[in-house]
């Protein structure tokens, strides 16, 4: 397998191949590929531990590190997914909180790994990127009292 030009590398304590199966189990065009064992000790693992692994989400390749407990995830990182409807909203908002993740607010949860995903409906940008300022500005308002976006609040929102 050539790897990709660009990859991100994602941080993970020992997890990053149960991670990546439950990624490419949730969302589609998601996949787990190569995993790599540690071919001698190292300061978080021996020998024979799952290293690294290659996985894509969504299209996007990435490679889980399991790096050890030192470096921890945080919303400066996260990944966003557009989503068409309040049923795929709900599905992927779910699949993430209900596997032992956590909810926050705006549209944001972080998964039980610690990495931060943003649930985004496509109507919510088409609201705040739209040439009514004032709608915008109403979708915003909504949006800020959530934690799962609520689609058709949005839209009522959008239409005042």
């Amino acid at each position: 397998m050539k790897p990709a030009k660009n990859t991100i590398c994602i941080w993970y304590d020992t997890e990053a191949e149960d991670a990546a199966r439950f990624y490419a189990k949730t969302f589609p065009n998601s996949s787990v590929g190569e995993v790599h064992r540690a071919p001698g000790d190292y300061p978080s693992g021996k020998q024979g531990d799952v290293l690294t692994v290659d996985f894509n989400v969504m299209g996007i390749p990435c490679l889980g590190l399991n790096g050890g407990p030192e470096m921890k995830h945080n919303e400066a990182f996260s990944f966003q997914v557009a989503t068409v409807d309040q049923a795929e909203t709900d599905r992927y908002w779910n699949a993430i909180v209900g596997n032992g993740g956590q909810e926050s607010v705006c549209g944001w949860c972080k998964d039980r790994w610690g990495v931060s995903w943003q649930i985004t409906p496509i109507a919510l940008t088409e609201a705040f990127t739209g040439s009514d300022r004032a709608a915008a500005k109403r979708a915003f308002e909504a949006m800020m009292q959530m934690k799962k976006i609520d689609v058709a609040a949005i839209e009522k929102a959008r239409r005042g």
